[in-house]
């Protein structure tokens, strides 16, 4: 495998606002018949040897949603498990990435979060990258799952396994309580709390109760309303909100911060997490995969496709393009 590809991506949620309604690269499909899919699914898997392709082309040009159909008619029609079947047949990184596919979303981040959290040490970029890209509903949602799932509070295990700030912000974004709209009144307001003389106390290198109020503006104001808190503290201080908080924080709390302020960020480095790859072009694919490939193009000057090309192989790769969509 290649070394170009990597923990990536995803300069995204909150750049323009002027997005189209659906970003997405995967779409319902129209002529949808589950009972047609499930017959060519069991087709596939049926005798000797594994039609691949037409497991990779099928599922991946279904909606999650229409997956679930797929399953549930799998199960009454031939008595089998689908997603157990596919684990039978499939191996490697392909039947990891055909398994998320199958997976419901909420359970899916629910899956992730408790792994990051309760694996050797804490996966710190997963729980910044669920907690921050996720709305309000699916973080409620994430959280009844993970404790039915789990039989364990979600918050109760971030808190074991973070502290001080990040903890704090992680908690807020946890109570889904962001607002919606933008609140006019209070933008300028906002911006005035990242004021370096407010609020980096003189050179003494840590933070004080201005620091306490910015979290949780971070942690409870819409994306809409902080696009216009940033917009805001540039004409205020002709500097850039991001620039402030990268110089004065550092670590988990930075990374979180740019991530619930301004965008999402995967760090691009030597060699390919397929972990962390599987899981943002699963999740984001019926979301803003297409913002994904223009903001990875103009971060690193080559296309998504291009790159997943380079550095995977395989039906791994082939399911991998069919979520990242045609073209550049």
């Amino acid at each position: 495998m290649g070394t170009s590809l990597a923990l990536q991506v995803v300069r995204v949620s909150l750049n323009d606002g002027t997005k189209s309604a659906y970003r997405g690269s995967v779409r319902p499909y129209v002529n949808f018949s589950a009972e047609q899919d499930a017959d060519l699914l069991n087709k596939a898997m049926k005798g000797f040897g594994t039609d691949e392709d037409m497991v990779l082309m099928l599922l991946s040009a279904r909606s999650n949603e229409q997956r679930q159909q797929i399953k549930a008619t799998f199960k009454t029609a031939y008595g089998k498990d689908l997603v157990s079947t596919l684990k039978s047949e499939l191996g490697g990184l392909f039947e990891n990435l055909i398994v998320a596919l199958m997976t419901p979303p909420t359970s899916y981040d629910a899956l992730q979060l408790h792994k990051a959290i309760k694996g050797v040490g804490t996966e710190d970029d997963v729980l910044i990258e669920i907690m921050a890209s996720r709305t309000g509903e699916q973080i409620k949602d994430i959280v009844k799952v993970y404790e039915k799932e789990f039989n364990e509070k979600l918050e109760e295990d971030i808190r074991s396994d973070t502290s001080g700030h990040y903890q704090r912000l992680l908690v807020i974004l946890l109570q889904a309580s962001r607002q919606e709209g933008v609140d006019e009144e209070n933008v300028e307001k906002d911006a005035k709390v990242r004021s370096e003389d407010d609020l980096y106390a003189a050179g003494e290198g840590r933070f004080g109760t201005d620091e306490d109020q910015f979290i949780t503006i971070l942690g409870r104001r819409s994306a809409e309303h902080l696009r216009k808190v940033f917009d805001a503290y540039k004409k205020l201080y002709d500097a850039d909100m991001e620039d402030s908080v990268e110089g004065e924080t550092s670590g988990n709390l930075e990374n979180l911060l740019l991530a619930v302020g301004k965008d999402l960020r995967l760090i691009r480095r030597a060699g390919t997490d397929d972990d962390t790859l599987t899981r943002i072009m699963v999740s984001r694919s019926e979301v803003d995969m297409l913002d994904i490939r223009a903001c990875f193009k103009k971060t690193y000057g080559a296309s998504l496709r291009t790159t997943i090309q380079e550095d995977t192989t395989g039906d791994y790769q082939k399911a991998l393009l069919y979520l990242c969509g045609a073209g550049d």
